[in-house]
């Protein structure tokens, strides 16, 4: 493997190429559903280092490996009754599931960051899909944008983070969801919600009976848990009605008008999922300090909020 020094732009045409590169060990950043994923051979230990060197991630943060189905990740992990429940209702789609690793796995030791589980996920992109057929194993995939900053729901956005330290982007369009997987773990085979994302909880409770249980505990044992994550380098301010003349106001829904740039106008919350980031984005460029006006939390809102809470935490 190689240090890129031009990162190539590929189209939907062009999934064998992206193939290719993943087998020779580069780093090929792919639509999904949620954001654009930065991949890499997930049994290849040089492409999973490289995937931490390019983001500037953490070590101990571990990745997400998607594959191109449920049997495919039975390979990896022993998963509990109630996570096959889950994959049968919602893969491929928007659901991470952590399990216990199974012995002879294959993969990379840094993509559990020295965990006894496993993060998988079956992606519904149509790229992803076709690349992760065409490459034929599983592929570590975190999102494709420097670590810690704006996760990227577009190839510009990846182009902007990363070109120059990745070999490609397949350029699938914006993506549709637009805010990261839902992170599921089983304590003796009870729901433990890691992270808010793409499929609410309220969703999993029609499949399951009830609600995932909160996760309390410490430390990081999933992806996406870092407590500032996903940040512009402006400074941002939560649930603001009124904004200081200082700063870019983000609005949500009609009673913000005013504001200079909105989630969704009409007060959509799927609609604010989808353009989450690429607003962040937007307001990021401006320059200056952004506030962002109250987001209800009910369904993919909790999501949301839980994206903007980190955007707004303190950082190192």
């Amino acid at each position: 493997m190689e240090n890129p020094t031009e990162t190539e732009v590929l189209g939907p045409q062009d999934v064998a190429r992206a193939a290719q590169l993943l087998r020779a060990g580069e780093l090929v950043a792919m639509p999904t559903e949620t954001v654009y994923g930065l991949a890499g051979d997930a049994r290849n230990p040089e492409s999973v280092a490289a995937i931490f060197a390019a983001k500037g991630r953490p070590a101990h943060n571990p990745l997400i490996v998607h594959l191109d189905s449920l049997d495919a990740a039975e390979r990896f992990a022993a998963l509990p009754a109630p996570a096959h429940k889950l994959a049968q209702a919602f893969w491929p789609g928007a659901l991470t599931l952590v399990a216990p690793l199974r012995h002879g796995h294959g993969l990379a030791q840094a993509v559990t960051a020295g965990l006894p589980t496993v993060a998988l996920r079956v992606p519904a992109h149509p790229l992803a899909r076709a690349l992760l057929a065409e490459f034929g194993g599983p592929v570590a995939a975190p999102s494709a944008n420097p670590s810690g900053r704006i996760s990227p729901t577009t190839a510009a956005h990846v182009m902007a983070g990363l070109a120059g330290r990745i070999a490609a982007v397949l350029d699938g369009g914006p993506c549709p969801v637009g805010v990261e997987s839902t992170i599921l773990g089983f304590e003796d085979e009870t729901p433990v919600l890691l992270r808010e994302g793409g499929i609410s909880a309220e969703r999993i409770a029609t499949v399951l009976g009830d609600a995932p249980r909160a996760h309390s505990g410490a430390g990081i044992s999933a992806p996406g848990q870092m407590l500032s994550h996903y940040a512009p380098s402006a400074q941002v301010r939560l649930d603001v009605s009124t904004p200081r003349d200082d700063e870019i106001w983000i609005g949500f829904g009609p009673d913000c008008a005013d504001a200079a740039l909105s989630l969704s106008p009409s007060g959509n919350l799927e609609e604010a999922a989808t353009t989450l980031f690429a607003t962040l984005h937007q307001a990021d460029a401006m320059g200056r300090p952004i506030a962002i006006a109250p987001v209800p939390r009910s369904g993919i809102g909790a999501a949301i909020n839980d994206r903007l809470r980190r955007a707004a935490a303190p950082r190192d």
